[in-house]
């Protein structure tokens, strides 16, 4: 019976997979709101002053990294809980697949996220004026509070290695 229950626990990682792979959606999702982004744009780039077009590059950028750590928690993720990726010896890999343990994997999403919202808190800054002060104020404490989330789970992760 034991023998039984263990084997079933152990298949039950297969059913990550279609959440795996419904992140690939996720990244068609991004794809498109990306690319209208940019339609509405590049049209209009002799009209608008710089900040607004640092303001739409840090979308564009905010967009990238959000797409960047979805690949790395599907890949990762996938690898880590469901199975090796097979994907042929001829086909083009990315050196990072099969580097990342668990850990590392919560760090790189930790750090991204920070990364995200520091993007964030800079739109904010830049549009400073259209923002209330108590607002302002909780931007800055999520992102503070996020920093030190990360660099906490960093030091944590460090220590369990040693």
């Amino acid at each position: 019976m034991e023998h039984f229950l263990e084997r079933v626990m152990y298949a039950s990682r297969w059913i990550m997979a279609p959440v795996f792979l419904g992140m690939s959606v996720v990244l068609v999702v991004l794809a498109i709101k990306f690319f209208q982004e940019l339609y509405h744009f590049v049209p209009h780039i002799l009209e608008i002053d710089d900040g607004q077009i640092i303001l739409r590059l840090l979308t564009f950028i905010d967009l990238a990294l959000v797409g960047s750590l979805t690949l790395i928690v599907m890949f990762s993720g996938y690898e880590n809980f469901v199975s090796r990726l097979d994907i042929g010896a001829n086909a083009e890999k990315l050196d990072w697949l099969g580097t990342h343990d668990y850990g590392s994997l919560k760090l790189k999403v930790a750090t991204s996220i920070v990364a995200i919202s520091s993007i964030r808190l800079l739109r904010v800054f830049m549009e400073v004026e259209h923002t209330e002060n108590d607002k302002m104020l909780w931007f800055v404490i999520i992102h503070l509070t996020l920093v030190v989330s990360a660099f906490i789970m960093g030091y944590l992760d460090r220590l369990s290695k040693h």
